[in-house]
């Protein structure tokens, strides 16, 4: 590692606090001083800078104009760095994860996201552990090359794509998984890269950042009983273009004639809409059961084995690209980065 540069990007989050001295209430602390709380970051033989959001984030508050902004960090320091590190707070870190994955094309260098759930500064922290390692994995090369050159979510000991992972704990420290995709790296003594499962990309290629977004997107997660009257006022929310349908197991839905009937209407209003299950593991199948099949006969596209996040953040870069419907269902069902089979 020695000669590496990796830039370190503090947008927010759990990881970012320490207890105030005399109110012992949680506060941000200044990231200048970061090897005053983890000074082990001392003994790494790489570079590390740091890069300061002026106001920290709560990650609820993220956004595409958020996501757009770290894409441009990293962007304009890209020539300077051999990777990145996002410090960034969990609830909404899948969602960055694959926006940023989506806007980041002809990625070569490994960008890293990762965060806690306990602050840097209590005694229990899993912040170190998490900072530590994102930074040796955004580090790590062999012959020359990075070992890990996508964006990733680093969390209690697991390397995940960053677009196949979901939030599944609020309160363990294991908060994340990637039930249809294997880990990218494990740490334990050594960390344990999985080649296989990284991304082969193009070392030579060039960085280009696709920043436009349209938020007109929604989705719609049924549950029995859901009534007509209901879906009824939620198609006609003003502006909509997209929605992510959340079904149940291998796509199925309600076969009544009133529920098929507004999907269609919606469709052939030119909304888009993409079909994902409510099941964390597993994925959609349109031809398995008659319901799922009726779907598929008036124009809704399968999500496959797509996360939620990942399908909403896809839709949202899709539509702002100005795309027709019929060219975004094409394009979602043609992975951009290894976020669908």
């Amino acid at each position: 590692m020695i000669g590496t540069k990796v830039l370190l990007i503090y947008t927010g989050g759990t990881i970012g606090m320490i207890k105030d001295s005399e109110t012992r209430v949680l506060k941000p602390f200044d990231f200048q001083q970061i090897t005053t709380e983890v000074p082990e970051l001392n003994k790494f033989e790489c570079e590390i800078d740091t890069f300061l959001f002026e106001a920290p984030l709560d990650s609820s508050n993220m956004n595409p104009n958020v996501w757009t902004r770290i894409a441009e960090i990293i962007e304009d320091k890209y020539a300077d760095y051999d990777g990145f590190v996002i410090l960034h707070g969990s609830d909404t870190m899948a969602f960055t994860a694959s926006a940023l994955s989506f806007m980041l094309h002809g990625l070569n260098k490994p960008v890293i996201l990762t965060g806690s759930q306990l602050p840097i500064g209590t005694i229990r922290t899993d912040g170190k552990e998490n900072l530590i390692t994102a930074i040796e994995i955004a580090a790590a090369k062999k012959a020359n090359k990075p070992l890990a050159p996508e964006v990733a979510i680093y969390f209690e000991y697991n390397l995940y794509r960053g677009n196949r992972t979901t939030k599944v704990n609020s309160e363990d420290f294991e908060a994340f998984n990637s039930f249809n995709y294997p880990l990218l790296a494990e740490a334990g003594i050594k960390i344990k890269y999985n080649t296989r499962n990284i991304l082969d990309v193009d070392t030579e290629s060039k960085l280009s950042v696709y920043k436009k977004f349209d938020r007109n997107v929604a989705s719609l997660k049924l549950f029995p009983g859901i009534t007509k009257e209901f879906v009824s006022h939620f198609m006609k929310t003003p502006g909509l273009k997209a929605m992510v349908l959340e079904t149940f197991g291998s796509g199925n839905a309600t076969s009544e004639d009133w529920f098929l009937s507004l999907l269609k209407k919606a469709i052939d209003k030119g909304i888009v809409i993409v079909n994902v299950t409510q099941c964390k593991g597993g994925g959609v199948d349109q031809s398995k059961y008659e319901s799922g099949n009726s779907l598929e006969a008036i124009g809704v596209i399968s999500g496959g084995d797509i996360t939620f996040e990942a399908a909403i953040t896809k839709l949202m870069l899709l539509l702002g690209g100005k795309t027709s419907a019929e060219k975004i269902k094409t394009k979602f069902l043609s992975p951009f980065c290894g976020e669908i089979s």
